[in-house]
């Protein structure tokens, strides 16, 4: 079982947490961890908010403008072609372009455990026993991170919905918070440090271990 380290409020440490070697003990997967991340990026495109007509698209040009022949002028069947003035645009750009890209669940779960593993590894992940405070306080949140094992950005991951925790943090420019059923590859790339609540991470092989059957 994988070890992580466990601390208070007040930065003591109390020992360690016993994870799930499935989740916290996968092989480093570098291919499959980018390949996830440019998915969920891909798929959190709209596309662009230009959009230009086709000739098809385009008001008027039914009628022909001039006969056929004997004019001594290029034949033209409608002036709504692009090299009319007015005419519809060719090769424009278009909102309606499909970003999306899939990725099979089970390659998706290893490429999250394999990014949550390397963390570990480099003692990037540690858990906090509980967060115990009257009211909603960003100095009491940010005191606290000075007293944890953290010296850069931290993600902190929640069991369930918690609003001292989230309001108190919203603020910190530094910190996300997030439950752990939407914990996914680009925050985890995103974020150097993450902080389990201790709760959160027996909810976490809840969810993705039996998501991953």
């Amino acid at each position: 079982m994988a070890k992580i380290a466990l601390y208070n409020q007040n930065g003591e440490k109390k020992g360690d947490v016993t994870a799930s070697d499935q989740i916290f003990g996968v092989k480093f997967h570098k291919d499959l961890i980018h390949q996830a991340l440019v998915r969920q990026l891909s798929n959190a495109r709209t596309g662009t908010v230009a959009h230009t007509k086709t000739k098809a698209e385009v008001r008027g040009g039914g009628r022909k403008p001039f006969r056929q022949k004997g004019t001594g002028r290029a034949r033209q069947g409608s002036t709504r072609n692009p090299h009319f003035v007015g005419g519809g645009v060719a090769f424009g750009p278009r909102n309606n372009k499909n970003y999306t890209k899939d990725m099979p669940k089970k390659q998706r779960r290893l490429a999250l455990f394999s990014a949550l593993s390397a963390k570990l590894s480099d003692d990037q992940i540690f858990a906090l026993e509980e967060y115990k405070s009257e009211k909603i306080q960003t100095k009491s949140f940010v005191e606290m991170l000075h007293k944890l094992p953290v010296d850069n950005d931290v993600l902190v991951v929640l069991s369930e919905k918690d609003e001292i925790i989230t309001k108190s943090s919203r603020n910190i420019p530094f910190v996300k918070t997030i439950r752990v059923n939407y914990l996914n590859i680009a925050d985890l790339q995103k974020y150097k440090h993450v902080m389990f609540l201790k709760d959160s991470l027996k909810k976490l092989e809840q969810v993705f271990l039996s998501e991953a059957k």
